[in-house]
């Protein structure tokens, strides 16, 4: 079977058949009215949102190779290196990653003085802990350290990481005087292959020891998160972050994410399968925004949370350092307040999936008291209300008639600056990619509507309109490949995001915020393996559109059905360039013959595109199938619209 060359053809042979092809086909006649402007898009619209969940956080940004570091399951002769937490999409319930070597009794679990969390491994002399399937690249380094504690003193350590089974394919760091009181030492091996099967044991001689914690990274870590996941999350360009979810946060205790990380209890995941680590904290997510250059949105806890604890989590963000929360900031590290201006009030409340979840008349008074706490801390925060206007709450509460997000707005209109709404769409439809292609911007249409004519009906419209923000957007669907939630991306879905930003930008009088969910591994733009990271196909037209397409979106009309495309039109915001947007979901190219009015576009311009011969076509580690492609295009009056292509034209303005 001949190999898919995708969009690197475009500039070749494709480009000339498209034309051709295009021949055939009745022409789009489309104008645009460049001084017919909507509001202005918001650059929140490309916001991205991050969940503890698979291998979003975990195993995706953060950067630490060892499962269950600080042994929340215990180490028993039970291991099975087929049931690892690492290798399977929903990790199993009590099985621990580490294996015994030696005597099966050779390791036990303390309670009394535990390191952190509920019990410490004491490993006898001549036995070791080993956990397999680490990812490591030829010649790369790797850093870690190890807490260890001789109860009874002459206990001696050797740290290996090995990358295959002979003497000279592994490395080791030898430990010698350990004494009675838990000490620190550092860790550093180069690899010597590359493989995804390499081990790390930890052994004792001499004497019982302790193992406190551990912890094992690529050398090139960016203050613990990956390097390679960095580097693509600053190339994609999202504005704006929501963290902790989502599901999670309505069992999530901020508190256990602070302070020295191997002092951080780990917790089951109150939402998802297997273990919440408290590597990835409050301070981190402040660090990791910082870092990729995207403004936060924090979420708390409505859900087995209380409206003090969301008080003080804003003060930890935001106080002095005179305050309570504030002192403890300072007390970790970092004098001077965060500044943090956007906060999610609970999630999805509305909804028995959710820890917590309780009745619209209920939670309309749960939300105004953590807001006014969370306001008396800081007035300024921007607030975002829990929504859904598909929800009403009847099986729950018979006498309910209003819908959740009329409720919300009905009682907490006051209380909030801006509404969330959540969609997912599956991959039914996969036959069909135009069908594909509209689902998601069938939903921001449905979305959009609705709230106009719902705040119109408050009274809300000339008063105080609430803006929404779709927090959580994107397709979901089957097999999971890259851990739990961690589906695959193709061309016909990349085609349907590009559909749904378009419909964000027709819609931005109503729309001023979006987070795309999320981000890394699970449905995520961005896929990791153990030792590499890429970007899936959602992700281009994401990237694409942030880069390349105006703020200031014009009004657009046709003579006639367009046939299929779906077209949009903005001005940059210093008006000196006109930009198109054009989706072609069929498998036919088309020519879109486009009347400009307001403004004279120049001959030469920029063109981006992304297209392949097969919606199905995907991303692979180390295979990019699909890829954005910049050339000049010289405009005669035509645009050109390949089959199953996305496009992004900029044509600067006479």
């Amino acid at each position: 079977m001949k190999k898919s060359t995708g969009m690197m053809a475009w500039l070749g042979c494709t480009l000339l058949t498209a034309a051709a092809q295009a021949k055939d086909q009745p022409a789009v006649t489309v104008t645009v009215h460049a001084d017919r402007a909507a509001p202005e898009i918001n650059p929140y619209t490309y916001g991205q949102f991050i969940e503890h969940l698979g291998r979003c956080i975990y195993g995706g940004i953060w950067a630490e190779m060892l499962e269950d570091r600080k042994f929340y399951f215990p180490v028993t002769a039970k291991y099975d290196p087929y049931r690892s937490l690492r290798d399977t999409a929903f990790p199993v319930v009590g099985a621990s990653p580490w294996e015994i070597v030696g005597a099966a009794d050779a390791v036990t679990m303390v309670g009394e003085g535990s390191f952190v969390g509920r019990h410490t491994p004491r490993i006898a002399p001549g036995a070791a802990i080993r956990q397999h399937d680490l990812g490591v690249v030829k010649g790369k380094g790797y850093t870690g350290y190890i807490w260890l504690k001789a109860p009874e003193g002459a206990a001696r350590a050797e740290v290996a990481l090995a990358w295959g089974d002979g003497d000279d394919q592994r490395q080791a760091v030898r430990i010698d005087g350990l004494g009675p009181e838990f000490t620190r030492h550092e860790l550093a091996f180069t690899a010597g292959a590359d493989t995804e099967k390499a081990k790390l044991e930890i052994r004792i001689e001499g004497g019982p020891a302790l193992i406190g914690t551990a912890s094992l990274m690529p050398a090139d870590n960016v203050r613990g998160m990956r390097a390679d996941t960095l580097t693509l999350l600053k190339q994609l360009g999202g504005t704006m972050y929501r963290w902790p979810g989502g599901n999670f946060v309505s069992g999530y205790e901020w508190r256990d994410g602070i302070g020295p990380r191997d002092r951080r209890p780990p917790r089951r995941n109150p939402a998802w399968t297997g273990v919440e680590h408290n590597d990835f904290g409050l301070d981190e997510f402040l660090d990791f925004c910082r870092e990729i250059g995207a403004e936060p949105v924090v979420a708390v806890n409505t859900g087995f949370g209380d409206a003090d604890s969301a008080a003080r989590e804003v003060e930890y963000c935001n106080g002095p350092a005179e305050t309570i929360g504030g002192g403890m900031r300072a007390a970790n590290g970092r004098a001077e307040p965060y500044g943090v201006k956007y906060w999610c009030v609970g999630n999805e409340m509305f909804g028995p999936w959710q820890l917590g979840f309780m009745q619209l008349k209920h939670y309309t008074i749960k939300h105004n008291g953590f807001a006014e706490a969370m306001r008396a801390v800081d007035p300024s925060l921007q607030l975002i209300g829990v929504g859904d206007l598909d929800t009403i709450n009847r099986r729950h509460d018979p006498d309910e008639r209003r819908g959740w997000s009329r409720g919300m707005l009905e009682e907490c209109a006051k209380f909030m600056n801006l509404i969330s709404e959540h969609f997912y769409r599956d991959d039914k439809a996969k036959g069909d990619t135009p069908a594909h292609a509209r689902q998601l911007a069938d939903a921001i249409r449905g979305k959009a509507e609705g709230h106009r004519k719902l705040q119109k009906e408050l009274g809300l419209t000339g008063r105080r309109p609430v803006p929404i923000a779709m927090d959580e957007w994107n397709y979901w669907h089957r097999p999971y490949v890259y851990g739990e939630l961690g589906c695959v991306y193709d061309l016909a879905d990349a085609l349907g995001v590009a559909t749904g930003l378009h419909e964000f930008f027709r819609n931005s009088d109503v729309i001023s915020m979006a987070h795309y969910a999320q981000t890394v591994n699970v449905i995520g733009c961005i896929k990791t393996t153990k030792t590499a990271a890429f970007f899936e196909s959602t992700a281009l037209p994401l990237m694409m559109h942030r880069h390349h397409y105006g703020t200031i979106p014009v009004e657009l009309t046709t003579a006639a059905e367009p046939g299929g495309l779906d077209l949009t039109a903005a001005l940059t915001a210093d008006r000196k360039a006109l930009t198109v947007g054009l989706v072609n979901p069929t498998d036919k190219a088309r020519t879109v013959r486009l009347s400009v009015e307001g403004v004279t576009p120049a001959e030469e311009g920029t063109a981006w595109a992304v297209s392949g011969d097969s919606p199905s076509l995907r991303n692979d580690p180390g295979e990019a199938r699909l890829e954005i492609v910049e050339r000049p295009l010289r405009f005669d009056g035509s645009l050109e619209a390949p089959p199953l292509s996305i496009t992004v034209v900029r044509l600067p303005l006479r």
